[in-house]
Protein backbone atom coordinates (compact mmCIF):
# COMPACT_ATOMS: atom_id res chain seq x y z
CA UNK A 1 0.00 0.00 0.00
CA UNK A 2 2.72 2.53 0.03
CA UNK A 3 2.63 3.35 -3.38
CA UNK A 4 -0.78 4.49 -2.94
CA UNK A 5 0.20 6.51 0.14
CA UNK A 6 2.88 8.42 -1.67
CA UNK A 7 0.11 9.33 -4.76
CA UNK A 8 -3.07 9.49 -2.85
CA UNK A 9 -2.47 11.73 0.35
CA UNK A 10 -5.94 13.67 0.67
CA UNK A 11 -7.57 10.19 1.86
CA UNK A 12 -8.51 10.07 5.96
CA UNK A 13 -10.50 7.86 8.45
CA UNK A 14 -13.41 10.55 7.88
CA UNK A 15 -13.77 9.14 4.45
CA UNK A 16 -16.58 6.70 3.22
CA UNK A 17 -16.44 4.16 0.49
CA UNK A 18 -19.00 2.18 -1.44
CA UNK A 19 -18.06 -1.25 -2.51
CA UNK A 20 -19.74 -1.25 -6.03
CA UNK A 21 -17.01 -3.90 -7.98
CA UNK A 22 -16.81 -7.77 -7.29
CA UNK A 23 -14.46 -8.20 -4.40
CA UNK A 24 -12.61 -11.07 -6.82
CA UNK A 25 -11.33 -8.31 -8.68
CA UNK A 26 -7.74 -7.07 -7.80
CA UNK A 27 -9.01 -3.03 -8.31
CA UNK A 28 -11.89 -3.44 -5.85
CA UNK A 29 -9.83 -5.90 -3.23
CA UNK A 30 -6.85 -3.39 -3.72
CA UNK A 31 -9.22 -0.42 -2.90
CA UNK A 32 -10.67 -2.33 0.13
CA UNK A 33 -7.40 -2.61 1.54
CA UNK A 34 -6.22 0.38 1.51
CA UNK A 35 -9.24 1.24 2.95
CA UNK A 36 -8.96 -0.48 5.54
CA UNK A 37 -5.35 0.34 6.04
CA UNK A 38 -7.02 4.27 6.29
CA UNK A 39 -9.92 3.38 8.71
CA UNK A 40 -11.99 4.16 6.32
CA UNK A 41 -15.71 2.93 6.41
CA UNK A 42 -17.04 0.84 3.91
CA UNK A 43 -20.58 0.29 2.73
CA UNK A 44 -21.22 -2.68 0.64
CA UNK A 45 -23.86 -2.55 -2.35
CA UNK A 46 -24.85 -5.95 -3.00
CA UNK A 47 -26.91 -5.50 -6.13
CA UNK A 48 -25.49 -3.47 -9.02
CA UNK A 49 -29.10 -1.89 -10.01
CA UNK A 50 -28.98 -0.42 -6.89
CA UNK A 51 -25.95 1.24 -6.43
CA UNK A 52 -27.04 4.88 -8.12
CA UNK A 53 -29.91 4.86 -5.00
CA UNK A 54 -27.02 3.60 -2.77
CA UNK A 55 -24.71 6.34 -3.43
CA UNK A 56 -27.83 8.56 -2.96
CA UNK A 57 -28.59 7.57 0.48
CA UNK A 58 -24.45 6.95 1.47
CA UNK A 59 -22.67 9.98 0.09
CA UNK A 60 -19.61 8.33 -0.41
CA UNK A 61 -16.59 10.42 -0.89
CA UNK A 62 -14.38 7.82 -1.94
CA UNK A 63 -15.39 5.08 -4.41
CA UNK A 64 -13.07 3.26 -6.75
CA UNK A 65 -14.95 2.43 -10.02
CA UNK A 66 -15.10 1.54 -14.02
CA UNK A 67 -15.99 4.15 -17.10
CA UNK A 68 -18.79 2.36 -17.78
CA UNK A 69 -20.12 3.66 -14.26
CA UNK A 70 -19.60 7.05 -15.21
CA UNK A 71 -20.52 7.46 -18.80
CA UNK A 72 -24.25 6.45 -17.32
CA UNK A 73 -24.01 9.31 -14.92
CA UNK A 74 -23.24 12.07 -17.53
CA UNK A 75 -25.93 10.92 -19.40
CA UNK A 76 -28.09 11.33 -16.70
CA UNK A 77 -27.01 14.62 -15.59
CA UNK A 78 -26.65 15.66 -19.54
CA UNK A 79 -30.87 14.74 -19.56
CA UNK A 80 -31.37 16.67 -16.70
CA UNK A 81 -29.78 19.32 -18.17
CA UNK A 82 -31.73 18.62 -21.34
CA UNK A 83 -35.40 19.00 -19.26
CA UNK A 84 -34.18 22.44 -17.75
CA UNK A 85 -35.42 25.80 -18.94
CA UNK A 86 -33.10 27.78 -21.48
CA UNK A 87 -32.23 30.04 -19.44
CA UNK A 88 -31.06 27.43 -16.67
CA UNK A 89 -29.14 25.63 -19.48
CA UNK A 90 -27.70 28.79 -20.13
CA UNK A 91 -26.65 29.14 -16.96
CA UNK A 92 -25.23 25.75 -17.00
CA UNK A 93 -23.16 26.30 -20.16
CA UNK A 94 -22.02 29.43 -18.34
CA UNK A 95 -20.80 27.16 -15.03
CA UNK A 96 -19.26 24.11 -17.33
CA UNK A 97 -17.04 26.90 -18.89
CA UNK A 98 -15.60 28.37 -15.69
CA UNK A 99 -15.53 24.92 -14.36
CA UNK A 100 -13.45 24.09 -17.38
CA UNK A 101 -11.42 27.06 -17.21
CA UNK A 102 -10.34 26.81 -13.61
CA UNK A 103 -10.01 23.11 -13.02
CA UNK A 104 -8.51 22.02 -15.92
CA UNK A 105 -7.32 25.36 -17.78
CA UNK A 106 -5.28 26.69 -14.26
CA UNK A 107 -5.56 23.92 -11.72
CA UNK A 108 -4.54 20.85 -13.85
CA UNK A 109 -1.31 22.61 -15.36
CA UNK A 110 -0.55 24.36 -11.86
CA UNK A 111 -1.23 27.80 -13.45
CA UNK A 112 -2.74 30.44 -10.70
CA UNK A 113 -6.07 31.44 -11.42
CA UNK A 114 -6.87 35.16 -11.50
CA UNK A 115 -9.37 36.29 -8.45
CA UNK A 116 -11.94 37.10 -11.14
CA UNK A 117 -12.14 33.40 -12.42
CA UNK A 118 -11.55 32.00 -8.58
CA UNK A 119 -14.64 33.93 -7.83
CA UNK A 120 -16.58 32.62 -10.83
CA UNK A 121 -15.77 29.51 -9.63
CA UNK A 122 -17.21 29.53 -6.43
CA UNK A 123 -20.87 30.89 -7.23
CA UNK A 124 -20.68 28.03 -10.29
CA UNK A 125 -19.22 25.29 -7.71
CA UNK A 126 -22.20 26.75 -4.82
CA UNK A 127 -25.29 27.62 -7.37
CA UNK A 128 -24.60 24.67 -9.99
CA UNK A 129 -22.38 22.24 -9.48
CA UNK A 130 -22.97 21.31 -5.83
CA UNK A 131 -27.02 20.88 -7.00
CA UNK A 132 -25.53 18.75 -9.70
CA UNK A 133 -23.71 16.88 -7.58
CA UNK A 134 -26.13 15.87 -5.04
CA UNK A 135 -28.18 14.58 -7.61
CA UNK A 136 -25.69 11.62 -7.90
CA UNK A 137 -24.68 11.75 -4.30
CA UNK A 138 -21.13 12.58 -4.62
CA UNK A 139 -21.41 17.00 -3.47
CA UNK A 140 -18.60 15.47 -1.03
CA UNK A 141 -16.87 14.19 -2.90
CA UNK A 142 -12.61 13.34 -2.61
CA UNK A 143 -11.75 11.34 -4.79
CA UNK A 144 -12.62 8.76 -7.58
CA UNK A 145 -10.21 5.91 -8.46
CA UNK A 146 -11.20 4.82 -11.99
CA UNK A 147 -9.92 2.16 -14.25
CA UNK A 148 -10.68 -1.18 -15.95
CA UNK A 149 -11.69 0.21 -19.29
CA UNK A 150 -10.75 2.89 -21.71
CA UNK A 151 -12.29 6.48 -20.56
CA UNK A 152 -13.12 9.10 -22.95
CA UNK A 153 -11.60 12.48 -22.43
CA UNK A 154 -14.73 14.34 -22.85
CA UNK A 155 -16.13 12.40 -19.98
CA UNK A 156 -13.32 13.30 -17.88
CA UNK A 157 -12.94 17.09 -18.91
CA UNK A 158 -16.73 16.71 -17.97
CA UNK A 159 -16.56 15.84 -14.28
CA UNK A 160 -13.33 17.54 -13.73
CA UNK A 161 -14.85 20.40 -14.72
CA UNK A 162 -18.10 19.98 -12.75
CA UNK A 163 -15.14 19.69 -9.39
CA UNK A 164 -15.83 15.76 -8.88
CA UNK A 165 -12.19 14.34 -8.22
CA UNK A 166 -11.49 11.02 -10.95
CA UNK A 167 -8.53 9.61 -10.70
CA UNK A 168 -8.09 7.83 -13.98
CA UNK A 169 -5.71 5.44 -13.72
CA UNK A 170 -4.08 1.63 -14.86
CA UNK A 171 -3.03 -1.76 -13.75
CA UNK A 172 -3.66 -5.50 -14.00
CA UNK A 173 -4.07 -8.07 -11.19
CA UNK A 174 -0.17 -9.41 -11.82
CA UNK A 175 0.50 -5.65 -10.54
CA UNK A 176 -1.60 -5.65 -7.54
CA UNK A 177 -3.48 -3.26 -9.73
CA UNK A 178 -2.30 0.19 -10.05
CA UNK A 179 0.54 0.68 -12.77
CA UNK A 180 0.03 4.03 -12.90
CA UNK A 181 -3.03 6.98 -12.67
CA UNK A 182 -3.76 10.38 -12.79
CA UNK A 183 -2.23 13.12 -9.91
CA UNK A 184 -3.92 15.78 -8.08
CA UNK A 185 -2.62 18.28 -11.17
CA UNK A 186 -0.09 17.59 -13.77
CA UNK A 187 -2.01 14.82 -15.68
CA UNK A 188 -2.41 14.47 -19.00
CA UNK A 189 -4.95 13.56 -21.36
CA UNK A 190 -4.81 11.11 -23.31
CA UNK A 191 -2.93 8.75 -20.90
CA UNK A 192 -3.45 6.98 -18.10
CA UNK A 193 -1.36 8.85 -15.52
CA UNK A 194 2.51 9.21 -13.73
CA UNK A 195 4.05 5.87 -13.44
CA UNK A 196 3.29 4.98 -9.64
CA UNK A 197 6.67 5.50 -7.54
CA UNK A 198 8.79 2.48 -7.25
CA UNK A 199 7.14 1.01 -10.11
CA UNK A 200 9.23 0.95 -13.54
CA UNK A 201 8.23 0.65 -16.98
CA UNK A 202 9.40 0.18 -20.59
CA UNK A 203 7.85 -0.28 -23.63
CA UNK A 204 9.20 -3.63 -25.43
CA UNK A 205 8.44 -5.40 -29.23
CA UNK A 206 4.99 -4.73 -30.45
CA UNK A 207 5.05 -1.51 -28.33
CA UNK A 208 3.88 -3.87 -25.35
CA UNK A 209 4.12 -2.43 -21.66
CA UNK A 210 6.29 -4.01 -19.61
CA UNK A 211 6.24 -3.61 -15.61
CA UNK A 212 8.86 -3.98 -13.09
CA UNK A 213 9.07 -3.56 -9.12
CA UNK A 214 8.06 -4.92 -5.65
CA UNK A 215 4.40 -4.56 -6.50
CA UNK A 216 4.47 -7.45 -9.67
CA UNK A 217 3.41 -10.88 -8.70
CA UNK A 218 6.59 -13.45 -8.86
CA UNK A 219 4.74 -16.01 -11.14
CA UNK A 220 1.84 -18.01 -10.93
CA UNK A 221 1.10 -20.42 -8.50
CA UNK A 222 2.40 -23.84 -9.50
CA UNK A 223 2.84 -22.70 -13.23
CA UNK A 224 5.44 -22.44 -14.54
CA UNK A 225 5.67 -22.10 -18.32
CA UNK A 226 2.87 -19.66 -17.82
CA UNK A 227 5.28 -18.05 -15.58
CA UNK A 228 7.92 -18.15 -17.66
CA UNK A 229 5.82 -16.74 -20.97
CA UNK A 230 4.84 -14.00 -19.09
CA UNK A 231 8.30 -12.59 -17.98
CA UNK A 232 11.11 -11.31 -20.21
CA UNK A 233 14.52 -10.54 -18.54
CA UNK A 234 12.59 -10.10 -15.02
CA UNK A 235 9.55 -7.70 -16.75
CA UNK A 236 6.31 -8.18 -16.29
CA UNK A 237 4.75 -8.24 -20.04
CA UNK A 238 1.37 -6.99 -19.25
CA UNK A 239 -0.33 -7.83 -22.94
CA UNK A 240 -1.46 -4.27 -23.55
CA UNK A 241 0.27 -1.71 -26.66
CA UNK A 242 1.30 1.56 -24.79
CA UNK A 243 4.10 4.02 -24.85
CA UNK A 244 5.35 6.58 -22.61
CA UNK A 245 5.56 10.64 -22.57
CA UNK A 246 7.84 11.30 -19.88
CA UNK A 247 6.64 9.67 -17.01
CA UNK A 248 3.22 9.24 -17.86
CA UNK A 249 2.03 6.15 -19.84
CA UNK A 250 -0.36 6.10 -22.82
CA UNK A 251 -2.63 3.08 -23.44
CA UNK A 252 -3.45 1.78 -26.95
CA UNK A 253 -5.33 -1.22 -26.19
CA UNK A 254 -4.97 -4.88 -25.50
CA UNK A 255 -2.65 -6.81 -28.02
CA UNK A 256 -4.90 -9.57 -28.30
CA UNK A 257 -7.84 -7.63 -29.13
CA UNK A 258 -6.01 -5.39 -31.85
CA UNK A 259 -7.00 -7.19 -35.18
CA UNK A 260 -6.07 -7.02 -39.12
CA UNK A 261 -8.88 -6.73 -41.63
CA UNK A 262 -8.46 -8.52 -45.12
CA UNK A 263 -7.21 -5.57 -45.95
CA UNK A 264 -4.38 -5.26 -43.50
CA UNK A 265 -5.53 -2.15 -41.83
CA UNK A 266 -5.15 -2.40 -38.11
CA UNK A 267 -8.05 -1.63 -35.81
CA UNK A 268 -7.79 -1.01 -32.12
CA UNK A 269 -11.97 -1.58 -31.14
CA UNK A 270 -11.35 -0.37 -27.76
CA UNK A 271 -11.06 2.73 -29.00
CA UNK A 272 -13.76 2.22 -30.85
CA UNK A 273 -15.81 0.95 -28.65
CA UNK A 274 -15.35 3.89 -25.99
CA UNK A 275 -15.92 6.50 -28.19
CA UNK A 276 -19.59 4.92 -29.53
CA UNK A 277 -20.24 3.67 -25.91
CA UNK A 278 -20.27 6.41 -24.73
CA UNK A 279 -23.86 7.61 -27.08
CA UNK A 280 -26.95 7.54 -24.52
CA UNK A 281 -28.53 5.39 -27.28
CA UNK A 282 -26.05 2.80 -26.84
CA UNK A 283 -25.40 0.30 -23.89
CA UNK A 284 -23.11 -1.88 -24.88
CA UNK A 285 -21.26 -2.44 -28.41
CA UNK A 286 -18.67 -4.98 -29.66
CA UNK A 287 -16.51 -4.38 -32.72
CA UNK A 288 -15.60 -6.80 -35.05
CA UNK A 289 -13.61 -7.51 -38.16
CA UNK A 290 -10.88 -9.67 -37.93
CA UNK A 291 -9.67 -10.99 -40.86
CA UNK A 292 -12.73 -9.39 -42.38
CA UNK A 293 -12.74 -6.92 -45.37
CA UNK A 294 -14.40 -3.78 -43.07
CA UNK A 295 -15.42 -3.62 -39.84
CA UNK A 296 -19.20 -4.10 -38.63
CA UNK A 297 -20.35 -3.89 -34.96
CA UNK A 298 -23.11 -5.74 -32.73
CA UNK A 299 -24.76 -3.47 -30.13
CA UNK A 300 -27.06 -3.82 -27.26
CA UNK A 301 -29.10 -0.37 -27.27
CA UNK A 302 -30.90 1.49 -24.71
CA UNK A 303 -34.15 -0.02 -24.56
CA UNK A 304 -36.01 2.58 -22.59
CA UNK A 305 -34.40 5.24 -24.98
CA UNK A 306 -35.07 3.69 -28.43
CA UNK A 307 -38.88 3.37 -27.07
CA UNK A 308 -38.99 6.75 -25.96
CA UNK A 309 -37.72 7.34 -29.71
CA UNK A 310 -39.88 5.05 -31.32
CA UNK A 311 -42.99 6.99 -29.62
CA UNK A 312 -42.15 10.18 -30.15
CA UNK A 313 -41.70 9.62 -33.83
CA UNK A 314 -44.63 6.68 -33.68
CA UNK A 315 -43.25 4.21 -35.08
CA UNK A 316 -45.55 0.94 -34.28
CA UNK A 317 -44.26 -2.50 -33.43
CA UNK A 318 -45.38 -5.34 -31.40
CA UNK A 319 -42.43 -6.79 -30.13
CA UNK A 320 -38.85 -5.16 -29.65
CA UNK A 321 -37.17 -7.69 -32.33
CA UNK A 322 -39.72 -5.66 -34.30
CA UNK A 323 -38.37 -2.36 -33.08
CA UNK A 324 -34.38 -3.47 -33.49
CA UNK A 325 -35.18 -4.65 -36.88
CA UNK A 326 -37.18 -1.34 -37.89
CA UNK A 327 -35.78 0.29 -41.14
CA UNK A 328 -36.20 4.15 -39.24
CA UNK A 329 -34.66 2.47 -36.27
CA UNK A 330 -31.30 1.46 -37.99
CA UNK A 331 -30.86 4.70 -40.01
CA UNK A 332 -31.07 6.44 -36.58
CA UNK A 333 -28.29 4.28 -35.46
CA UNK A 334 -26.50 4.70 -38.46
CA UNK A 335 -26.50 8.26 -38.23
CA UNK A 336 -25.55 8.37 -34.32
CA UNK A 337 -22.66 5.91 -35.29
CA UNK A 338 -21.30 8.19 -38.30
CA UNK A 339 -21.65 11.27 -35.98
CA UNK A 340 -19.30 9.36 -33.56
CA UNK A 341 -17.24 8.15 -35.95
CA UNK A 342 -16.43 10.88 -38.38
CA UNK A 343 -13.14 11.95 -37.34
CA UNK A 344 -11.91 8.41 -37.76
CA UNK A 345 -10.05 6.93 -40.34
CA UNK A 346 -12.51 5.23 -43.02
CA UNK A 347 -11.29 2.14 -42.59
CA UNK A 348 -11.95 1.81 -38.72
CA UNK A 349 -15.60 2.76 -39.20
CA UNK A 350 -18.51 0.53 -39.39
CA UNK A 351 -19.90 0.09 -42.14
CA UNK A 352 -23.02 -2.64 -40.88
CA UNK A 353 -23.94 -3.06 -37.27
CA UNK A 354 -26.67 -5.47 -35.66
CA UNK A 355 -29.05 -4.62 -32.94
CA UNK A 356 -29.77 -7.14 -29.96
CA UNK A 357 -32.44 -7.27 -27.71
CA UNK A 358 -30.36 -8.61 -24.38
CA UNK A 359 -27.01 -7.16 -23.70
CA UNK A 360 -23.57 -9.43 -22.71
CA UNK A 361 -23.91 -10.14 -19.49
CA UNK A 362 -21.19 -12.19 -17.12
CA UNK A 363 -23.62 -15.06 -16.78
CA UNK A 364 -23.32 -15.50 -19.83
CA UNK A 365 -19.58 -15.29 -20.42
CA UNK A 366 -19.28 -12.30 -22.21
CA UNK A 367 -17.92 -10.07 -19.97
CA UNK A 368 -15.34 -10.37 -17.12
CA UNK A 369 -16.00 -9.08 -13.61
CA UNK A 370 -15.06 -5.66 -14.54
CA UNK A 371 -17.49 -5.46 -17.38
CA UNK A 372 -15.05 -5.88 -20.55
CA UNK A 373 -15.45 -7.79 -23.03
CA UNK A 374 -14.64 -11.29 -23.95
CA UNK A 375 -14.30 -11.26 -28.03
CA UNK A 376 -14.20 -14.59 -28.41
CA UNK A 377 -17.19 -15.74 -26.23
CA UNK A 378 -18.82 -13.02 -27.91
CA UNK A 379 -18.01 -14.22 -31.86
CA UNK A 380 -18.44 -18.02 -31.02
CA UNK A 381 -22.17 -16.85 -29.38
CA UNK A 382 -23.10 -14.58 -32.60
CA UNK A 383 -21.16 -16.16 -35.50
CA UNK A 384 -24.58 -16.40 -37.12
CA UNK A 385 -25.16 -13.05 -36.65
CA UNK A 386 -21.44 -11.74 -37.40
CA UNK A 387 -21.75 -13.92 -40.39
CA UNK A 388 -24.66 -12.13 -41.77
CA UNK A 389 -23.68 -8.87 -42.15
CA UNK A 390 -20.62 -10.18 -44.58
CA UNK A 391 -22.56 -11.75 -46.60
CA UNK A 392 -23.39 -10.83 -50.24
CA UNK A 393 -21.70 -7.65 -49.16
CA UNK A 394 -21.93 -4.16 -51.76
CA UNK A 395 -19.23 -2.51 -49.02
CA UNK A 396 -17.31 -0.01 -50.58
CA UNK A 397 -13.68 -0.91 -49.54
CA UNK A 398 -10.98 1.78 -48.61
Amino acid sequence: MRIHDIRITSVSRHDKSVCFLPLSHVFERGWTYFCFCKEIKIYLNLNPSDILQTIKEIRPTVMCNVPRFWEKVAIGVQEKITEMKPFQKGLVAWALAVGKNYNIDHVRIGKKSSPLLWLRYQIANIFIFNKLKKVIGIENGNIFPTAGAAMEEQLIVFFRSLGIPIVYGYGLTETMATVSCFNYSGYKFGSVGEVMPDVKVKIGDDNEILVKGKTVTSGYYKKPEATKEAFIDGWFRTGDAGKLDGNHLILIDRIKDLFKTSNGKYIAPQQIETRLGADPYIDQIAVIGNERNFVTAIIAPSLERLKAFAKKNNIAYERIEDLLENEQVYRFYEGRIAEGQKDMAKFEQIKKFKLIKKGFSIESGELTSTLKLRRAVIQHNYKALIDSMYDNSSIKMY
